[in-house]
């Protein structure tokens, strides 16, 4: 393995770390401060649907999730790590109450690592929400 994808694993393995936390407890201030101020982030529906540009729209994003999932959103499985010289794929299982409502969800997200910082994010999700 190169010196750069073991940089990126490492990155994108802390980050992963801090966005767990962030999902669970509604605390991102680490998982921000991890991100590049360019920052770019694909969210594929509702208000953030498509690319959203900038660390400050991260922040509100992110909130917003915290909002959603306001007893917390825990990862219950981490199924799968995928990752190349400068992306990381998280392939993972979750549940919590999204707006009241019992959630259940497997997604799939990318970090994309440039030096020692998150500059991207995508997330990926399938199912109604309410699969295993």
């Amino acid at each position: 393995m190169s010196q750069t994808s073991e940089n990126t694993l490492k990155v994108a393995h802390q980050g992963f770390k801090y966005f767990t936390h962030g999902l669970a407890t509604g605390e991102w201030n680490d998982f921000l401060e991890i991100l590049t101020e360019d920052f770019n982030f694909w969210f594929p529906q509702g208000k953030y649907h498509g690319l959203n540009v900038g660390k400050q729209q991260a922040k509100e994003f992110f909130q917003y999730v915290s909002q959603a999932f306001n007893t917390g959103l825990t990862i219950t499985s981490l199924e799968r790590v995928t990752s190349n010289e400068t992306t990381v794929v998280f392939e993972f299982c979750d549940e919590g109450n999204l707006m009241g409502e019992p959630y259940k969800n497997r997604v799939a997200v990318s970090f994309d690592v440039r030096e020692d910082k998150i500059c991207g994010y995508r997330e990926y999700f399938g199912s109604n929400g309410k699969s295993n």
